[in-house]
């Protein structure tokens, strides 16, 4: 794999994984709400946030999946590759200060399509927060 192309479909193998760590700051979360309008105060708001059940204020769930495309842009398939579809299962909260493992592992690869299918998961140390699948289109090499 190079900077300008990721893997080619016939590169990759079933079980092949790759992961991405971040820390989850409250300037994480600003930016996020700036980006995205999604205001909610579970997610701003201090003092409501220690209303609800979470009792702190918790990140957007799209911003974990966030770091599942990280890995799928930037690692595995990589740059080149095309995300088709996500389903995700959100599991667990996730806090200020939580350090966030976004996992990927190829789980089949079609040749004749040139699809990849993908487990997707988040992790808080061995927490699993974040479930799903991802559909990603990947390039041949000829």
């Amino acid at each position: 794999m190079n900077n300008q192309h990721g893997y080619y479909l016939e590169d990759l193998t079933i079980g092949m994984e790759s992961s991405y760590q971040k820390t989850i700051t409250e300037t994480d979360i600003d930016a996020f709400a700036a980006l995205t309008g999604d205001t909610n105060p579970v997610h701003l708001d201090s003092e409501y946030a220690a209303t609800t059940p979470f009792r702190a204020r918790i990140a957007h769930g799209m911003l974990s999946a966030g770091l599942i495309s990280t890995v799928l842009g930037t690692q595995l398939p990589g740059p080149g590759c095309i995300y088709l579809e996500q389903q995700i299962k959100f599991k667990a909260p996730v806090f200020i200060g939580d350090t966030l493992v976004a996992t990927v592992t190829v789980r089949d690869i079609n040749q004749r399509l040139g699809r990849v299918s993908l487990n997707t998961q988040c992790f808080v140390n061995t927490k699993l927060v974040l479930d799903g699948t991802a559909s990603m289109m990947v390039d041949k090499k000829s």
